[in-house]
């Protein structure tokens, strides 16, 4: 049978190339369905610049990702392609796409990531109304073409200011979770600023900083003595526009318990991740659980790692949850394995 031969990897972002390159190198098939027409995910669809930690340009790394499972026989790849239905059971699954083709699989690997919050959701800081207010994507995406200028008028700012926690850890808008990676992106979003206009001051307003493990040196630390990146822990109340056309930046210093009015050129809103916006499609497809927030629902996590809640179909990266790139390559990597077992114990049941 082709099922005891093959996985089914549903998405082609960083954990799906890595899960599909585990299952290639373990000698077995892997067949990856991409919705969009390209491969890498996020970090190529957003225009993501240079990645945390390496430094490395996104498009060089995961660049390597995807010339590595497009060169390898054992890997197919469908793009502009989703799973419309899915037949069987661990073992024998028989996946319709959305051209008409059938995959025969014996176990699947689900790396559909997540969605980016839209800032549209926190009208009171400005986005959609000032267009001087961007996301940490939009800010990327200038790095990656060497300038910072203002889009309303193309000045150099003098002052851009980086707004944490725009889409997470906020009840009032139902995003109750840490997104983990943006304390972090926002620091080194900091330094690549003042690397490309050396005279703009740039300001990180936290409610609390989250540089976890090895990153507290390299990017918060250095942010601030080499960069001179400055943090205010403050809750933020709105961003409106001053009589001279520049931004106001309205809160609380919560340090000194006293209001701010600080003026601004650039915001920036360091965005959370949320649930892939078509997860309650997907688990109806797979036949799986989403966890409360909306996220796909893990298995017991320490005996049957990356499984979900349908036997055979495992799940990885921002998928289950905010996650970082290197991780959710482990985890790709992690998911492959656990899928290509179950073809081993396939192998063996039919000897």
């Amino acid at each position: 049978m082709a099922s005891q031969d093959t996985v089914l990897i549903v998405g082609a972002g960083p954990a799906g190339l890595s899960a599909a390159a585990t299952v290639a190198g373990m000698g077995k098939k892997a067949v990856i369905v991409e919705k969009e027409d390209v491969l890498g995910g996020a970090p190529i669809i957003s225009g993501y610049s240079k990645l945390v930690p390496s430094g490395e340009w996104a498009k060089d790394a995961i660049g390597r990702m995807v010339s590595r499972v497009d060169g390898d026989g054992n890997v197919s790849i469908r793009k502009s392609t989703k799973v419309t239905q899915l037949e069987g059971e661990a073992g024998s699954f028989i996946a319709t796409l959305s051209n008409g083709d059938k995959v025969e699989a014996g176990s699947i690997v689900l790396a559909t990531g997540f969605t980016h919050f839209d800032s549209i959701n926190k009208p009171e800081w400005g986005f959609g109304t000032y267009e001087d207010v961007l996301t940490t994507t939009q800010m990327e995406q200038m790095v990656g073409i060497g300038q910072i200028r203002c889009p309303s008028d193309g000045r150099v700012p003098e002052r851009v200011a980086i707004l944490l926690c725009v889409g997470s850890r906020d009840r009032q808008i139902g995003r109750e979770w840490c997104s983990k990676i943006c304390c972090t992106v926002s620091a080194n979003l900091a330094m690549e600023i003042k690397e490309l206009s050396p005279t703009t001051d740039v300001f990180i307003y936290y409610m609390d900083i989250r540089t976890f493990g090895l990153y507290e040196d390299k990017f918060y630390w250095k942010s601030q003595e080499e960069y001179k990146t400055k943090f205010v822990k403050a809750r933020i109340a709105e961003v409106t526009k001053s009589p001279d056309g520049r931004l106001l930046v309205k809160g609380e210093d919560t340090l000194v318990k006293r209001p701010i009015v600080i003026p601004m050129d650039m915001v920036v809103h360091a965005i959370g991740m949320d649930p892939n916006a078509l997860n309650p499609e997907i688990a109806k497809v797979f036949g799986i659980g989403l966890e409360k927030h909306g996220f796909i629902d893990r298995a017991e996590q320490y005996t049957n790692s990356q499984g979900t809640t349908r036997k055979g179909i495992y799940v990885c990266g921002a998928a289950t949850g905010p996650e970082t790139i290197d991780d959710s390559i482990a985890q790709g990597q992690s998911a492959g394995s656990r899928a290509v077992m179950d073809l081993h114990q396939l192998t063996k049941l039919s000897a």
